[in-house]
């Protein structure tokens, strides 16, 4: 009877009960079972995928909890001074044969070795003060003006990237004629500290000219999740020279390992492996570090230990894109750095903006005169 109704019935085109199909035999489901079918995978694959997360994070919690380092929860603990003998002359210390040394392979740079200068002898270091550059690719009104602070020019020249700078990042590919540091031997430097156009020196850091060693750097800070590393950065360096260790690095560029996006800092991790005395980070206070370890950020500037400053991510004496800038331009690109991350590094950035403002008052006549690129002598050295 109920067989008989359901094929004749006019709703027989639109209702079938679930498993008959015109012969009561097969299983022919209905768009209501194919959405039900479909809303039982997507929960179960959505269960799935739960269950998966909830794995993953309690994992990567493991994980976490026994690779923390004791930076991502500094403490201030060791409020004690940093260097606790004063140098003194009796320990072997002679400023004739100690120098600070800085670079200059662009005209670009010329604003902020000024202003390094400058900052150097504010500290009232005793120590040298040289400037090595490129005579083919330095404009005589840029090095008039990078020399006006103190800076006593040397001309080298070019080391060339190795694999012809293939992989090595286009900012980097000058920077391997870092190596001839330890050149300066020949102008009679037994050690030196290398600090790169892009600091301040904010504190006299003579001390290290004392150091029994014969290479020594701050380490690596960086934005990403790797943080403050074994690394050491190659802003600021203290060095022995030696012409048999200039050598012996020239021989082994073309063959060592080491990832060429990262240039001459990358080689000098290599080459120095094993061997490196680190450094306290006030030595080269990377402004990373304040995004990285705000903690350790603040504790650095409340001891008032700071020696250097290093402006890494942000230069106030380069335009967007790390393009050179006229001088009478430093002042407004200040300005706009100062708002750059948010804010971030304003104070550090005004900071930098106020030494070269004191640069540009304490030296006005070398200054207009290099501006205009006129011949400048200045320190014995003559400028052209």
């Amino acid at each position: 009877m109920n067989s008989l109704w359901i094929r004749l019935s006019p709703l027989r085109r639109h209702y079938l009960p679930l498993g008959v199909d015109d012969d009561g035999y097969h299983d022919i489901p209905s768009p209501l079972r194919k959405r039900r079918r479909l809303v039982v995978a997507l929960a179960a694959l959505v269960a799935v995928s739960l269950l998966f997360n909830v794995l993953s994070l309690v994992k990567l919690s493991r994980s976490s909890s026994l690779q923390a380092r004791p930076l991502d929860d500094f403490q201030n603990l060791d409020t004690s001074p940093l260097i606790r003998v004063q140098s003194s002359s009796s320990n072997g210390y002679n400023a004739n044969i100690n120098a600070i040394v800085t670079t200059l392979f662009s005209d670009s740079y010329a604003p902020a070795v000024a202003t390094l200068g400058h900052s150097l002898r504010k500290v009232n270091t005793t120590a040298r003060l040289i400037a090595l550059y490129f005579p083919e690719k330095v404009s005589p009104s840029a090095l008039c003006l990078a020399a006006a602070s103190g800076f006593q020019p040397v001309a080298v020249s070019r080391i060339a990237p190795p694999h012809n700078g293939k992989g090595i990042h286009d900012h980097f590919l000058d920077q391997f004629t870092k190596l001839s540091l330890w050149s300066l031997e020949n102008e009679g430097i037994n050690a030196l500290v290398y600090v790169d156009a892009d600091t301040l020196v904010l504190r006299n850091f003579d001390e290290l000219f004392e150091l029994p060693y014969v290479f020594a750097a701050a380490p690596d800070v960086w934005e990403d999740r790797r943080g403050m590393t074994l690394e050491f950065n190659a802003g600021v360096l203290f060095l022995r020279t030696s012409m048999k260790t200039y050598q012996r690095m020239l021989d082994v560029l073309p063959t060592t390992r080491f990832p060429l996006f990262y240039a001459e800092q990358a080689f000098l991790n290599q080459y120095f492996s094993g061997r490196t005395l680190t450094l306290p980070p006030v030595y080269n206070a990377n402004i990373v570090t304040k995004k990285k370890y705000p903690e350790l950020w603040r504790s650095m500037w409340e001891g008032k230990e700071v020696r250097t400053i290093h402006y890494t991510v942000v230069k106030p004496f380069l335009g967007p894109k790390m393009s050179g800038i006229g001088v009478g331009e430093v002042d407004g690109r200040v300005k706009e750095v100062k708002e750059s991350e948010s804010g971030r590094y304003s104070e550090e950035v005004e900071m930098w903006g106020k030494m070269w403002v004191e640069t540009r008052e304490m030296y006005p006549k070398i200054r207009e005169e290099c501006i205009r690129g006129t011949t400048v002598k200045y320190s014995g050295v003559l400028l052209t």
